[in-house]
């Protein structure tokens, strides 16, 4: 891939990850000290809340794939790279546009849906952008892509037009009343998804293959195992106290050792290996908290309480921000990041779980502790904030390593 395509995405996902971690900052600060939401009005809690989320999830966590996707269909030339970092900057300008419209109250209320109004024309718009770029630029390619990765572009032009529908507020309500939540079947199903798109990133990114590794085709026989386990369970309204459900979730722990093997089938850079590991201890913790979390008995005390929010952190702090400084690092040449900043981030995060982990568990005993000063929740709080620093400290040194034009 070119090399400034390279540095422009880099910049970009890491460039959000800062603001996002900024702005994770300033409501662990606010948690900590509700007074000063008075000293912010209107732009409080609520108001900077979305600007968290949605900057994490579409600006780090997503354009690390985008760069995946530049890697794997744009040729090494100076045309594609203009029309790459065109694109990059139309994603850019249309998250910052989302994040002014929600600072002036301008959500839909659902959860990583709160596109409305123009921002959600114009996200839309972005992605289609996106889409249009790859497909002009594949088309440019010499060799051309394989059939299966025209399959694959295709699909993907279903994504904004998927997104935008979503966002509407006839889809469904931010409050479904019919839904009882997450059940074995919808958890299986929407983690087998992430599993097929980690599946395809080794030839994404057109890793070399190990001589000799078959651990491939036994992942995609029992990935075809899972499907039909997920097609087999109960779907919809189903009781986390039924055995199936339990069981379903449960069949989560084997993909651990199953998906390491297979990512050792391929030839990683040695930049990456680090941060591999880190994905894969999080991801064992990901699921054996989230299986224990289900279970009847657990899942009553910790519904709704900081558990499930020590459950996403987790899941985007730990898990997905180690997989995507492991693709940032396997796009091209370039100075990794130092393994102070690591070590700073993997140890922050862990102080910031550890604390909202135990506050949740007190919390679904004694729901009031939230609301006493100088208490549980201080000290929790206070961890959080402790532990949110570091995190914001690691990705800031993320940013100036980024920022240079060294290569190793």
């Amino acid at each position: 891939m070119n090399a400034a395509v390279t540095r422009s995405v880099r910049r970009h996902s890491v460039g959000w990850l800062v603001a996002a971690n900024a702005v994770g900052l300033l409501l662990a600060v606010l948690l900590l000290r509700p007074g000063l939401n008075d000293l912010l009005a209107p732009l409080t809690y609520g108001r900077w809340m979305p600007l968290h989320l949605n900057w994490q999830l579409y600006g780090w966590c997503a354009l690390p794939l985008v760069g995946v996707l530049f890697r794997f269909y744009l040729p090494d030339d100076d045309r594609a790279a203009s029309a790459a970092r065109f694109a990059l900057g139309c994603w850019t300008a249309t998250l910052f546009f989302g994040g002014l419209t929600w600072l002036a109250g301008q959500v839909g209320g659902k959860a990583f849906l709160d596109w409305t109004g123009a921002a959600r024309s114009l996200w839309a718009l972005a992605g289609l952008i996106l889409w249009l770029v790859l497909m002009r630029q594949a088309a440019r390619r010499n060799p051309l892509p394989a059939a299966w990765a025209w399959a694959l572009l295709i699909a993907l032009g279903a994504v904004p037009f998927v997104l935008y529908w979503a966002a509407g507020p006839g889809v469904y309500p931010a409050v479904n009343p019919d839904s009882g939540g997450p059940t074995g079947a919808s958890l299986l199903g929407s983690t087998l998804g992430v599993i097929a798109i980690f599946g395809l990133l080794p030839w994404l990114l057109r890793l070399e293959r190990v001589a000799g590794a078959r651990t491939r085709w036994g992942c995609a026989a029992a990935f075809a195992l899972s499907l039909l386990l997920y097609a087999g369970l109960g779907q919809g309204n189903t009781s986390h106290h039924q055995a199936d459900q339990i069981a379903g979730l449960g069949s989560l722990a084997l993909w651990i050792p199953l998906v390491w093997f297979y990512a050792r089938s391929f030839v990683w850079a040695r930049a990456t290996r680090c941060w591999l590991a880190a994905a894969f201890a999080w991801w064992l913790l990901l699921v054996l908290t989230g299986w224990i979390g289900f279970l009847p008995g657990f899942s009553e005390r910790v519904k709704f309480t900081n558990v499930l929010v020590a459950h996403a952190h987790l899941a985007l702090a730990g898990l997905v921000t180690s997989l995507d400084v492991a693709l940032l690092l396997q796009l091209g040449p370039g100075r990794a990041p130092r393994a102070g900043s690591f070590w700073l981030w993997q140890l922050g995060c862990a102080v910031q779980l550890g604390a909202l982990f135990w506050l949740g568990w007190r919390e679904g005993a004694d729901p009031a502790l939230l609301f006493g000063r100088g208490g549980p929740a201080d000290l929790a709080y206070g961890l959080r904030l402790l532990g949110g620093g570091a995190m914001f400290a690691a990705s800031v040194d993320w940013w100036r390593t980024y920022s240079s034009h060294a290569t190793t």
